[in-house]
């Protein structure tokens, strides 16, 4: 693959290639092939060259002369791998691949990681107990409190807590946390190019709490964390504002981005406006919007879906979150490299 000094490097890793990782890989980087082609981006995937090849055969796309990606294989694994189906094979796939691609980017080899989609399951089944991604990335970099950002178009959305059950959450949402949390949330909307963010920052309550009402850590604990960033950094951040209305105003435009305070909470009003629903039928056409690592010593971006088993290997899987994905990861490197 030819390279010049000016060329973004990316590196996929496949997930799980039980799922729909491969297809959309493949997919995904023959939609992208103008700009591979003309030596902006190299892309090094990294799993099971074996799944690439079978993606490829599948797909009715164009044969071309020359690889539009670098296949790293991070193989063998030796339990046996069924397509559309959870186990340890691809469990283990995954985190080698998620392994491998770390230290292409500590080692300066790679620009930025992005991901296709992984089994919790799956991964615990091998024996590797993280609760996702995330979790997963922050181990291997040595970074414990990384933070989940999800964005679709202008609608960004960072978590103070995101895989844990509901009953701990509160326990979690400390000033240390929210203050990390805002900390990477800025960062990541300048490098981005937003050079005044305006931040907002959802209730961990019904209301906000209604004053104390309904939950006293909004007033006790969220609000003068807020308001003690904002002493700090001048910077443009409200809240806590409720839940039920945060979201529409930042969809609003007046705000570039919301912390939340719980998974569900961030994840919902991301989803739903990055699912396109055929009415006719009541199944998905597509799916946009893209998963982001902050607090990381590496850049990572991901797909804002799962491995989808049901459709693996049918060739219908949908390459957009994959795209947008590497989209962001060069806006963050850009952005990065302006700083």
């Amino acid at each position: 693959m030819t390279m010049n000094p000016g060329v973004a490097r990316i590196a996929i890793t496949m997930g799980d290639p039980a799922g729909i990782g491969p297809e959309i890989i493949v997919k995904a980087a023959h939609a992208m092939r103008d700009r591979i082609e003309s030596g902006r981006l190299a892309l090094q995937v990294v799993g099971s060259a074996r799944a690439l090849e079978e993606a490829e055969a599948q797909l009715d796309l164009p044969r071309l002369a020359t690889p539009l990606y670098e296949a790293i294989d991070v193989g063998p694994v030796t339990d046996r791998l069924e397509v559309g189906k959870v186990g340890a094979a691809g469990g283990e796939w995954a985190f080698r691949a998620v392994e491998r691609a770390v230290r292409l980017a500590q080692g300066g080899q790679a620009d930025a990681i992005v991901t296709a989609p992984l089994s919790k399951e799956a991964l615990h089944m091998a024996g590797h107990p993280f609760e996702g991604h995330t979790e997963l990335l922050a181990h291997l970099t040595g970074q414990r409190d990384a933070v989940m950002m999800l964005a679709h178009d202008a609608m960004r959305v960072s978590h103070v807590t995101t895989h844990c059950a509901l009953s701990e959450v509160p326990k979690r949402v400390t000033p240390q946390r929210l203050q990390r949390v805002f900390e990477v949330t800025l960062a990541a909307l300048r490098s981005l190019g937003i050079a005044q963010p305006r931040i907002a920052v959802a209730g961990l309550n019904p209301h906000a709490g209604e004053g104390g009402i309904l939950g006293s850590e909004d007033d006790a604990v969220v609000r003068p964390a807020i308001e003690r960033f904002a002493a700090q950094t001048g910077v443009d951040i409200s809240g806590p504002i409720p839940g039920d209305t945060v979201f529409i105003k930042l969809r609003a435009g007046q705000y570039d981005a919301v912390v939340a305070m719980f998974h569900d909470q961030g994840h919902i009003p991301v989803k739903l406006l990055g699912f396109n629903v055929d009415p006719a039928t009541g199944k998905w056409q597509a799916i946009s919007g893209v998963n982001i690592t902050l607090g990381l010593p590496i850049l990572r971006t991901s797909v804002d879906h799962g491995t989808a088993f049901d459709i693996a290997g049918k060739g219908i899987a949908n390459a957009d979150s994959l795209v947008d994905a590497v989209d962001y990861a060069l806006r963050l490197i850009q952005g990065r490299a302006a700083q």
